[in-house]
């Protein structure tokens, strides 16, 4: 992996900069320790504005006690980190800044929670705001800083039959799982074994207490770290709130109140069901999914050896995340506006991973451990392409993912690719 992450260039660099040119806020949202402020502070020196970080306490005292006096203060372009430590208070002192004087690129606000999507505070701030979330580093990001990485869903959906033709570098089985336990958060990368386990420890806990405890009425802490441990297990799986509760000893009304706090801090995210009324019966729980396999793995206690072993049941869903993850963090800087589901019949047919664009067009995938991807891994993505044929809906192309280097057709719009494709 690359040294210094921390001087990587991010792909939402490009969006960040169109929204501040149009838009009087901007906000950047993500997890802790992604690089939101190495980033701010990057913005701030190029925008010759002042950046303040709500973590220093002083400046928070100073906010709190009165926030629309602090902003006066320092005027525009101003740059506030970790604005979710004061909270709505501020957000509303930067309308009332905003609508006074409506200027694009006034604040640049950051958080490590999603409060600013709430409904009470997006509609405050509703027509004033662009918000774009910066995941953990992309393989793309970590492996090859050039301007052609990171851009499979733009090629999908431009040219899906040109996939087969792509050239990048091929990746043996280990080094997939190698990717999958390093994670990308910029200090894992820098870190091995034992200590990167620690890290990854260190994190969730200090996530869950400085994050959660803090802004929620959590009475049960034990609760919420158990359940972080039960969705690494359960990567990639449909959220059964009855089983999450079950399976944790706690009354479902608890599960149900603590698990959105877990997707607030960025540690889960979730993958929607997608229909458009193909069948009769089509499950419609979301999956979810770690939002870094790092975290996963080291949760699970399981690394890249271990997961390399044809029998380790942990495998195929890790992997699975390892590309939802990479794509959905494609999805923040892609040219076609697209959103990702996943897909199931009751009869057990079902896809991985569907992206559907904003004209309804949709590209399918299945990610699978093997280096030898077989006809029967097309299995759900035959039967939706059918589906989707019959109705007169654009399937542009079925891809099966898999840890080989070789490029396969496999049949009418269905191919097998590296998983690597994603990013080369």
């Amino acid at each position: 992996m690359v040294g210094h992450t921390e001087l990587l260039p991010r792909r939402a660099l490009a969006v960040v900069s169109e929204s501040l040119v149009d838009f009087r806020v901007l906000v950047i949202q993500g997890a802790r320790q992604v690089g939101k402020t190495t980033l701010a502070r990057s913005l701030a020196h190029q925008l010759g504005a002042t950046y303040l970080t709500m973590d220093r306490a002083e400046d928070k005292s100073a906010a709190v006690a009165d926030p629309a006096t602090f902003l006066e203060a320092f005027g525009a372009p101003l740059v506030i980190d970790e604005v979710q430590r004061v909270g709505e208070p501020l957000v509303l002192a930067v309308k009332a800044a905003v609508d006074v004087d409506d200027r694009p690129g006034r604040f640049l606000l950051t958080g490590s929670t999603n409060f600013l999507t709430g409904p009470a505070i997006a509609e405050t701030l509703a027509g004033r705001v662009d918000i774009v979330t910066l995941w953990p580093l992309s393989q793309g990001e970590l492996r090859d800083s050039t301007e052609g990485a990171d851009n499979f869903v733009d090629r999908a959906f431009a040219a899906p039959a040109d996939l087969i033709r792509h050239s990048g570098p091929a990746l043996r089985r280990a080094d997939y799982f190698d990717a999958v336990c390093t994670g990308g958060y910029p200090a894992a990368q820098r870190l091995s074994g034992r200590n990167r386990r620690r890290w990854f420890g260190s994190y969730v806990q200090t996530v869950l207490q400085r994050e959660v405890e803090v802004a929620a009425d959590i009475r049960r802490a034990d609760a919420l770290a158990a359940m972080i441990r039960f969705f690494a297990a359960t990567t990639a799986q449909e959220l059964v709130l009855s089983t999450l509760a079950q399976r944790l000893t706690i009354d479902r009304a608890t599960a149900q109140s603590y698990q959105p706090w877990l997707e607030t801090v960025f540690l889960i995210h979730r993958v929607p069901a997608w229909s458009r009324n193909l069948a009769a019966k089509v499950v419609k729980r979301p999956k979810i999914h770690l939002t870094d396999t790092g975290v996963a793995a080291a949760l699970l206690g399981k690394d890249s050896q271990a997961l390399q072993r044809p029998t380790d049941p942990a495998a195929g869903s890790l992997l699975e995340t390892f590309a939802v993850n990479e794509l959905a963090k494609q999805l923040t800087w892609s040219q076609i506006p697209a959103r990702m589901f996943h897909y199931r019949e009751t009869d057990g047919a079902e896809v991985d991973i569907v992206v559907e664009a904003d004209d309804g067009s949709a590209i399918a995938l299945e990610v699978k451990a093997t280096s030898t991807p077989r006809s029967e891994d097309f299995r759900g993505l035959a039967l939706l392409r059918d589906h989707l044929d019959r109705t007169g809906r654009d399937f542009l192309i079925g891809v099966v993912l898999h840890t080989g280097e070789r490029r396969l057709s496999f049949g009418d719009r269905l191919l097998a690719l590296p998983i690597a494709d994603l990013w080369t």
